[in-house]
C-alpha cells in the first residue's frame, strides 16, 4: 500500500532495476517482537529477544534471492514503516553483513541494540507529531548511530503525525540515495 508504487514506476524500474520483496506481517503477528510492546519508549523496547518466526521467514525468503547470481549482494536494502520500521532496525541489527542500507520510517528501537549495525548506512524518517510511535525512538536511534560513527541521516517532518511514510517516500532523492548505497 505504501511505497510500492515507487518501485513499480516505469521510470524508476528502468533507472533502478531491482528485485523487490514486500512482505506483509500476518494480522495476528508482530514483526520484530513476540507481541506488541507495552511501550514504544526507546529505553523500554525489548533487548535480547530471539528472532520472531515471521521475521525469520522473511530472512529465509530474502536468502533465496541472495543465492541468485543476478543479485548484487553489496546492494541489499531494508525499508519499513511503523511496525516495519521496528523490523528494519531488527534486521539491520541481526544481519548487519547482509544490508548496505536501512530506512526505518516512524519506527523505534532500544538504542543499545544498534551497536551491531554501525556499518549499515541509515536514513531515518519520522514525524514530530507522531501520536502512535513517539518520535524519540528515531531521535535516540540517530544519536546512538552517530555516536557509533555510523553513516546516518535523520529527517524529521514538522507537524506530521504517524503517516510520515508519505513525505518520506516523496523525499527528494529517496531512490537515488537508496540505490547509491553499497556495503562498506
Amino acid at each position: 500500500t505504501h511505497g510500492g508504487q515507487m518501485f513499480l514506476n516505469p521510470v524508476n524500474r528502468e533507472k533502478y532495476p531491482a528485485f523487490v520483496l514486500v512482505p506483509q506481517c500476518p494480522e495476528k503477528d508482530y514483526w520484530a517482537y513476540t507481541s506488541r510492546p507495552s511501550s514504544f519508549i526507546p529505553s523500554e523496547m525489548p533487548v535480547g529477544q530471539e528472532i520472531t518466526p515471521v521475521l525469520r521467514a522473511v530472512k529465509e525468503l530474502l536468502d533465496t534471492y541472495l543465492d541468485l547470481p543476478q543479485v548484487d549482494r553489496n546492494r541489499i536494502y531494508v525499508v519499513g514503516l511503523s511496525m516495519g520500521g521496528m523490523a528494519t532496525y531488527d534486521l539491520a541489527v541481526r544481519f548487519p553483513d547482509t544490508f548496505a542500507a536501512a530506512v526505518p520510517i516512524c519506527g523505534t528501537v532500544n538504542p543499545v541494540r544498534l551497536a551491531d549495525a554501525a556499518n549499515v548506512r541509515f536514513r531515518i524518517f519520522h514525524g514530530d507529531a507522531d501520536n502512535v510511535v513517539p518520535v524519540e525512538g528515531s531521535r535516540d536511534a540517530y544519536r546512538a548511530l552517530k555516536n557509533l560513527g555510523a553513516e546516518v541521516e535523520y529527517i524529521e517532518f514538522p507537524g506530521c503525525n504517524h503517516g510520515s511514510w508519505n513525505p518520506a517516500f516523496n523525499y527528494p532523492g529517496f531512490m537515488e540515495w537508496l540505490f547509491a548505497s553499497r556495503k562498506k
